[in-house]
């Protein structure tokens, strides 16, 4: 007997079935925006999250070196990806590029509510155009896909802030700072003790009184931005604060204003992003860490060798998703259904098997006997697997040109002539 390895997970049917119930929709949205279906690689050269991310995130991946001597990863999150796959097809590609994909991920990392070492991702990306209405397309894609699973404002908000905002603040002050350590510590900052917390800033070159000043402006309401500004005093904050809003308004104009909040202490861990970034939270707080995140990575193309190209993008993780909408009492019921179970009695295979093609190219769900049972086992199986209906083709039937219809929930049953089913 062998064990499951611990961050991985089996999905039996039923479960499959709601899971693909949810990848569906909002894929299905995604395509009303205009985003196209993309694939992509499980391994990617480790140097490539090492170089974007830093080095530290290697103690995160399953990496190796393969046989042909490459150091290579399985691929932690997809943005990295699709950024080389940009610059491969640069010239050909029309702008802007909307892509999507479902795929798995892995990321060796302590596992917790919502959080696995093999997890699933919707990605929804934005290449080419770094005007508001992009990242607010981003915003209200998310939105709607979340509404579209039945999900409401009550349930969840996004929370959103600005890289330049706090990079221009951080730079406010009077000290050489590391502004990448310092969002990086930002962004941990609900998960951290206040004396932990200052601690990452004290490393990145704040002094205890910056930090705690640094700290007061976060908390900083919608309406007082301009407060920012003229703390900073700085091209850098304003341009931020100006571009903030602009999103905000357009995100008015696309139907999904009402979920955002401006919440300037969501960071996003992730050194490549640049500019307006976002997550998504349960109002509850029944899930205790983000359901999902994104923002603007606008230098990553450039980054990877390519011509200079913004960018704005999605990842809506499936398992913290999946923990929101049983919260929320949306999630699919975990089963599978049949529409018509095909059961043959003595030498009726022929006739049988005719009923079951003809029932299946007409797009229904239809299983029949492989396993050669008895009639009360597959009358017994058909129940089991949720048939609607149990076609009986038996000899005596057959005998009189006839099949039995049996439905399942009643146990009502009645005969059609075997020539005229199934019926046009």
């Amino acid at each position: 007997m062998y064990d499951r390895i611990k961050g991985f997970r089996d999905f039996y049917p039923g479960t499959m079935s709601a899971r693909r119930a949810v990848i569906d929709d909002i894929e299905g949205v995604a395509r009303r925006y205009g985003f196209r279906e993309i694939g992509t690689p499980a391994l990617e050269r480790t140097e490539m999250y090492a170089d974007k991310s830093g080095e530290e995130i290697v103690e995160e991946l399953y990496n190796f070196t393969d046989h042909g001597g490459r150091e290579v990863a399985m691929t932690p999150e997809l943005t990295p990806t699709v950024a080389r796959m940009v610059v491969e097809k640069q010239q050909e590609l029309a702008k802007p590029i909307k892509w999507v994909s479902t795929r798995p991920f892995w990321r060796y990392e302590a596992v917790q509510q919502g959080r696995f070492r093999e997890f699933y991702q919707t990605n929804v990306d934005v290449f080419g155009s770094g005007e508001p209405i992009a990242d607010a397309e981003v915003l209200a894609y998310a939105a709607d896909a979340l509404t579209e699973l039945g999900l409401t404002g009550a349930d969840f908000e996004f929370r959103v802030s600005h890289r330049d905002i706090l990079g221009g603040l951080l730079e406010s002050f009077d000290a050489s700072v590391d502004t990448e350590a310092a969002i990086r510590a930002v962004d941990k900052r609900d998960k951290l003790a206040v004396g932990e917390y200052h601690a990452l800033l004290a490393d990145a070159g704040l002094s205890e009184a910056q930090a705690e000043a640094f700290d007061e402006l976060l908390e900083t309401e919608e309406e007082n931005l301009d407060e920012l500004v003229a703390f900073a005093d700085t091209e850098r904050v304003e341009n931020a604060v100006g571009n903030l809003q602009d999103v905000l308004d357009v995100t008015a104009d696309l139907g999904a204003r009402e979920y955002c909040t401006l919440s300037l202490d969501t960071a996003r861990g992730l050194d490549y992003y640049t500019g307006v970034v976002f997550e998504c939270f349960d109002t509850t707080g029944e899930v205790s860490r983000s359901v999902f995140g994104g923002g603007r990575y606008d230098d990553l193309i450039e980054g990877f060798g390519g011509q200079s190209t913004p960018a704005v993008g999605v990842a809506l993780g499936l398992a913290p998703l999946s923990l929101l909408c049983e919260r929320a009492g949306v999630w699919p019921e975990e089963t599978t259904a049949t529409d018509y179970y095909v059961l043959q009695v003595g030498d009726t295979r022929e006739t049988a098997a005719r009923i079951t093609r003809d029932l299946r190219e007409r797009g229904h769900v239809v299983e029949t006997d492989v396993a050669d049972r008895s009639f009360g086992a597959q009358l017994e199986y058909a129940d089991s697997i949720g048939a609607e209906i149990t076609v009986i083709v038996g000899e005596q039937d057959l005998a009189e040109e006839q099949v039995t219809l049996k439905e399942m929930d009643s146990g009502e049953q009645r005969q059609v002539p075997v020539a005229e089913f199934p019926e046009e």
